[in-house]
């Protein structure tokens, strides 16, 4: 599958003055609960220092972002069950572990577990994917242990490791594609690949988005947010009732759902692998 080299940033921030305060300019696939880990922060404290912020959910490349210096204050570096742990970027499973984030949410992954599953995941990123993957998974009702393992393997595949977002193509070849919904001038670049398991064409982009009460039509880049795409891979998987694969342990079926045939089967079912050790 064709992909856009869009990993999240581990661009440092720059320091602006003696204070300790530092400026980050957002990259794709940024988010501020990730940026919080990255600079050792609450995330509370980093939400405050940026007023200009309306939706803290929502953040984009070219942002800038004031990094505050830790005021040892009290309050959690992360909101989602994550307690007073701050996380820098080369803890290992183990330290997370030790840090209390073993367990993961109730019947999902943890961000130790999905460093497990994913090696080449930056500890740094992974609380915050794992509390996404987390909401995904519990809105769909994708709650075995095998339904998750199969879920998170199929999306570790298909965007590199949780890496990339969009399609590395414009997406022109889209255009005119009756099949994708694509009618009007433009909706082939505009709707192409993006997200985990990527949704393409206006048709799917509006399906999705009705799903899901976001407004892809006017707002497609919504689609690569990271906890959208993965509320989005959630949508996509039970729109053709995957689960029912997953619970007869059909894994080769469940690929084919996913990607209409066996692309990268290898590369699944060692992601498969990893995830089944790591949630038994």
């Amino acid at each position: 599958m064709n992909m856009a080299v869009s990993p999240i940033s581990h661009t440092p921030a720059h320091l602006d003055n003696n204070s300790g305060a530092r400026t980050h300019t957002v990259q794709f696939g940024d988010m501020l609960s990730a940026l919080a880990v990255q600079f050792g922060i609450p995330l509370q404290q980093l939400i405050q220092a940026n007023p200009q912020i309306l939706n803290p959910d929502l953040i984009y490349p070219g942002d800038q972002i004031q990094v505050p210096a830790f005021d040892g204050g009290a309050g959690p570096a992360l909101e989602a069950d994550m307690g007073e742990v701050t996380f820098a970027s080369n803890h290992t499973p183990a330290q997370l572990e030790t840090a209390g984030l073993a367990g993961g949410a109730a019947g999902g992954v943890s961000a130790a577990q999905l460093m497990q599953i994913v090696p080449t995941l930056d500890a740094g990123q992974a609380p915050a994917i794992a509390q996404n993957l987390n909401v995904a998974m519990a809105e769909a009702n994708i709650t075995t242990p095998q339904q998750q393992a199969m879920f998170i393997a199929q999306l570790a595949h298909e965007s590199g490791g949780f890496q990339f977002m969009e399609e590395i193509a414009s997406g022109a070849a889209y255009e005119g594609r009756a099949d994708l919904g694509n009618t009007q001038s433009g909706d082939g670049t505009r709707y192409k690949g993006r997200g985990y398991i990527q949704v393409t064409g206006r048709y799917n982009y509006a399906e999705a988005g009705q799903a899901l009460g976001l407004d892809l039509i006017n707002n497609p880049g919504l689609a690569a947010q990271p906890e959208n795409a993965a509320r989005i891979a959630a949508w996509y998987w039970t729109s053709r009732d995957i689960n029912e694969a997953a619970n007869s342990g059909d894994f080769i079926q469940v690929t084919r759902l996913i990607n209409g045939g066996t692309n990268g089967l290898a590369d699944r079912q060692a992601y498969y692998a990893r995830a089944q050790a790591a949630l038994a």
